[in-house]
């Protein structure tokens, strides 16, 4: 997968079942350009789900693996057909040189100036500050401004509400768990429903940070 194909928004698909993850992406329908979607890698049979995903998906939306944290994880969540690779800490370089090898993204998280840095010197596509909502919106445009622009990624309490704002401070790309959908429409695998959430989101940052 290229940078340059990478969707805004990326939904993280923690905890739920494949019936779920299905529902989701049958509401994704002609929003591939807007959404990419990732299992985490701590939901029961991930990789089974990811690999049952990317069968039935895999030419239409971009189907990752989050919650990547060592070198097996990498190898495996690639096995399955993972196009991208999200964690929640910094990766080693052999983490991120495997995945330019097989043309998979990869995107460690940070929280510091310093590890932003060291993960873009190490070969990372995009940087995941994380969680986001800790440093606030600001922490994008801040700390841009000494190491320049740069393809950031906010997670961990981004929800509809503040999209925009991130956005205005210099994210790139944002990813959304639990305040994505309603827990009801995901219960009862209501894609309609579902799709309206992303229509939501959507026309809540319409030109903003384009």
């Amino acid at each position: 997968m290229k940078l340059k194909d990478y969707p805004r928004f990326t939904i993280i698909m923690r905890g739920y079942t494949f019936q779920q993850a299905d529902a989701i992406l049958k509401a994704m329908k002609s929003l591939e350009n807007d959404f990419a979607v990732e299992m985490t890698l701590n939901t029961p049979d991930a990789l089974s789900q990811i690999k049952q995903l990317t069968e039935k998906y895999g030419k239409t939306f971009h189907i990752g693996a989050g919650t990547v944290r060592t070198m097996k994880d990498v190898k495996e969540a690639i096995q399955a057909g993972a196009e991208f690779l999200l964690g929640p800490h910094i990766f080693t370089k052999e983490m991120l040189d495997y995945a330019k090898q097989h043309g998979v993204l990869a995107v460690p998280a940070a929280m510091t100036p310093s590890e932003i840095n060291e993960m873009f010197d190490l070969g990372a596509d995009i940087v995941k500050i994380f969680p986001a909502s800790v440093v606030s919106p600001r922490f994008f445009k801040d700390v841009q401004a000494p190491l320049g622009k740069l393809p950031l990624m906010g997670v961990g309490g981004i929800s509809v509400e503040n999209t925009q704002a991130f956005f205005e401070n210099g994210a790139s790309y944002l990813g959304l768990g639990s305040g994505m959908f309603n827990k009801s429409d995901l219960e009862s695998l209501d894609s309609d429903k579902l799709a309206e959430s992303m229509q939501k989101l959507l026309s809540k940052v319409e030109g903003v940070g384009v």
